[in-house]
């Protein structure tokens, strides 16, 4: 992992399938490793089941998948999270290049209120980072022509969309770009701080 990513308790993953469940500092979030079969011609790996998801305590049922394309490294795109009733959970994973990929705890009532976990994603170590519903996701790409797919638990409302502003001092969240060197959508620029938004989860 490089350095940033969330340390991994020492106990042993939870596994399912081909699956296995690389436990964070903190409950909810899930970091997933995918067993790869390859020989000659390539390889072959399965990236999502409902059976041994459920098995590894995923059952959410996933209703839109969304795919992005990222041309510059340090773009960063977050962290966005939408409102109940159409709250998401996400399951991220890369295509191609790499990202440092971060949920932040936004439930005000939890006892990780403000705290994250950070892990590489790519297409080389094909993992999958799920992202539970309470939680802001963002992620900002380490390599050019980067492509980042996730699945979704609730349709893209932009009425109910919110976001926290990526640098939020009080976060300090490890991202590998300098504030003068990021690329970033204007509404991302704009995003308030945690402590600024009005609650999104008690």
């Amino acid at each position: 992992m490089r350095a940033g990513d969330t340390a991994e308790r020492p106990e042993a993953p939870l596994a399912a399938g081909n699956f296995t469940v690389l436990p964070l500092d903190i409950p909810g979030p899930k970091l997933i490793a995918a067993r790869r079969f390859g020989d000659h011609r390539g390889f072959f790996l399965e990236t999502y089941s409902t059976r041994d998801f459920a098995a590894l305590g995923i059952t959410d049922a996933f209703v839109q998948d969304n795919h992005s394309l990222s041309a510059e490294p340090g773009t960063i795109r977050g962290l966005h999270v939408q409102r109940p009733p159409v709250a998401q959970a996400k399951l991220v994973r890369v295509l191609r290049g790499a990202v440092l990929d971060v949920a932040v705890d936004i439930r005000r009532s939890s006892p990780t209120f403000g705290r994250h976990v950070a892990v590489e994603l790519s297409a080389a170590n094909a993992r999958q980072l799920y992202v539970p519903v309470g939680f802001a996701h963002g992620f900002c790409t380490l390599e050019p022509d980067t492509e980042v797919a996730y699945k979704v638990t609730a349709f893209y409302a932009p009425a109910e969309e919110r976001s926290v502003l990526w640098n939020d001092p009080d976060l300090a969240l490890p991202w590998p770009v300098a504030a003068n060197a990021v690329r970033l959508s204007e509404k991302d620029r704009a995003a308030p701080r945690l402590r600024d938004l009005p609650a999104v989860f008690d």
